[in-house]
């Protein structure tokens, strides 16, 4: 027997559209994650950027369990001395940028590297439930009758 190995020319994306509205955050990460790395694919190779083109909407209505929404703190740092700043989680999702959540919880699933900072430019995250890739024909994803663990309410 030898071990499969993909060429790229093997390589075949597709386009999935996922509504993460009312979507448990780190549930929706690792399935995006996995969708991004190729996983979820019989072909997959961990060299080769396998993965799907995912386009997350609603990502400001994304859910999180318990008290993250409160406790849960991103840290960055200006790097000036004293320079380090800290926002939570509720701050990010009621500000400009609520989708910045969604990407730090992928880009913390993924393995660092030059091929995960790759298949990160195959995610696109937007706010609000409209999307400019309908040209791409994506197919829906719908996580909510996955599992009934995957939504939670407000």
């Amino acid at each position: 027997m030898k071990t499969y190995s993909a060429k790229p020319a093997d390589i075949e994306k597709k386009w999935v559209v996922i509504d993460a509205e009312g979507v448990v955050l780190g549930r929706l990460a690792s399935i995006i994650a996995m969708r991004l790395r190729g996983k979820h694919k019989t072909t997959f190779t961990p060299h080769m950027d396998m993965g799907d083109n995912v386009i997350v909407t609603n990502a400001d209505k994304v859910q999180l369990t318990g008290n993250k929404r409160r406790d849960k703190t991103y840290y960055w740092h200006t790097g000036h001395p004293g320079g380090i700043k800290s926002r939570t989680a509720a701050q990010l999702l009621e500000g400009r940028f609520p989708e910045r959540v969604i990407q730090k919880a992928l880009e913390r699933m993924l393995p660092g590297g030059p091929l995960s900072r790759k298949q990160m430019s195959n995610l696109r995250v937007y706010a609000q439930a409209e999307h400019p890739h309908e040209a791409q024909a994506p197919e829906v994803l719908d996580l909510k009758s996955m599992n009934k663990k995957n939504t939670r309410s407000a």
